[in-house]
C-alpha cells in the first residue's frame, strides 16, 4: 500500500486570485481554511497497486463496463481509425476497449508503466479502491493543503513553473500544445509516481502528471469555507479534480497549480486522471 504521511492540524490560505488563476473555475476568493489531523498518500496509486486490488476483489472499472474511455490523440498511431472526439477538445478521442490495463487501446499494455499512476479510473473506481484499504479520497481542502506544503505561492516551490535553478519540478506539456511536446521534463505522457523532487512534506507529483479525484462535489460557492474541515457542497453533479496533468500547458490550461480545479462526472474516465489516498 502507498505510504501515507500525517498532516498536523493547521490553518492555511486556500485558493488563488493571481494572474494565473481562473475566476470562472471558482478558485477564489483566497480564504483561511482550518483542517484537523489527517493522512495523505505520498504518491498517486500506481498501476501495480491497482492491479493487486483488481486481483483481490475482481473489481471491474467503469471504463471496462462501458467498453471505452478517452485517450489523448497523440498516443494513437497515425493510421488509427477515426473515432468520436470531444468538440471543445478534439485531441481527446473515444477509444474502444481503452482501460486502466490497456491505456492506449486494445492492442496496448502496461509494459514499462507499472510504476506510473493508474489512469482510466473513475471517481467510483477510486472510491472503491480506497474503501478496500480502509481509506478514502482527500477533500479538496486536504488535497490543496498537502500540495502547498506550507507555501502560499502559485507553486509549492515559488511563483514560476520552473524552480529557481531552472529545473523541472512537474510533468506538464512543453512546446506547442497539442502539436509538439519537446519533452524537456523527460516525459511525453505520464511519469512514474515518484518522478521529480518531492515537496517539502515529502509528497510527490501533486502538480501535473495526472488529475486527481477528490471526495468533494464541485461548486463555485465557498460560503462554508470558514467551518473546520470543509468538504464542499452537500450535493452536485460532478466531483472536484485537482493538480492538472501531463497535458496542461500555459497556452490553454495553467491548471497545474495547487489552487486550480476542474470537475468531472463520477463515472467518467480518461488517460490523464488518477487518484491518491487519504485517511
Amino acid at each position: 500500500m502507498t505510504e501515507l504521511i500525517d498532516v498536523a492540524p493547521m490553518t492555511f490560505a486556500m485558493g488563488e486570485e493571481g494572474p494565473l488563476s481562473y475566476p470562472a473555475d471558482g478558485e477564489g476568493p483566497v480564504r483561511d481554511v482550518t483542517l484537523s489531523t489527517y493522512s495523505i498518500a505520498t504518491t498517486t496509486v500506481s498501476n501495480v497497486e491497482f492491479a493487486h486490488f483488481v486481483e483481490q476483489t475482481g473489481h471491474v472499472t467503469d471504463a471496462e463496463r462501458y467498453g471505452w474511455s478517452f485517450v489523448f490523440a497523440g498516443h494513437l498511431p497515425d493510421d488509427f481509425a477515426p473515432t468520436r472526439g470531444v468538440a471543445s477538445a478534439p485531441w481527446w478521442r473515444q477509444v474502444e476497449q481503452a482501460s486502466w490495463m490497456r491505456p492506449f487501446g486494445p492492442s496496448t499494455s502496461l509494459d514499462g508503466l507499472w510504476d506510473h499512476p493508474v489512469v482510466h479510473v473513475s471517481y467510483n473506481d477510486a472510491k472503491a479502491y480506497a474503501a478496500h484499504l480502509g481509506c478514502r479520497l482527500p477533500s479538496e481542502a486536504e488535497w490543496e493543503c498537502a500540495a502547498r506544503a506550507g507555501s502560499s505561492q502559485s507553486f509549492p516551490w515559488g511563483d514560476q513553473l520552473l524552480g529557481i535553478d531552472g529545473a523541472h519540478r512537474a510533468n506538464v506539456w512543453q512546446g506547442v500544445f497539442p502539436a509538439e511536446n519537446t519533452e524537456d521534463d523527460g516525459y511525453y505522457g505520464t511519469a512514474p509516481v515518484r518522478a521529480f523532487e518531492a515537496n517539502r512534506w515529502g509528497i510527490h507529483n501533486m502538480i501535473g502528471n495526472v488529475w486527481e479525484w477528490t471526495g468533494d462535489w464541485f461548486g463555485h460557492e465557498h460560503s462554508g469555507c470558514c467551518a473546520p474541515d470543509p468538504s464542499g457542497p452537500v450535493e452536485g453533479e460532478m466531483r472536484v479534480l485537482k493538480g492538472g496533468s501531463y497535458l496542461c500547458h500555459d497556452s490553454y490550461c495553467a491548471r497545474f497549480r495547487p489552487a486550480a480545479r476542474s470537475a468531472s462526472a463520477e463515472d467518467s474516465s480518461a488517460g490523464n486522471v488518477g487518484f491518491r489516498l487519504a485517511r
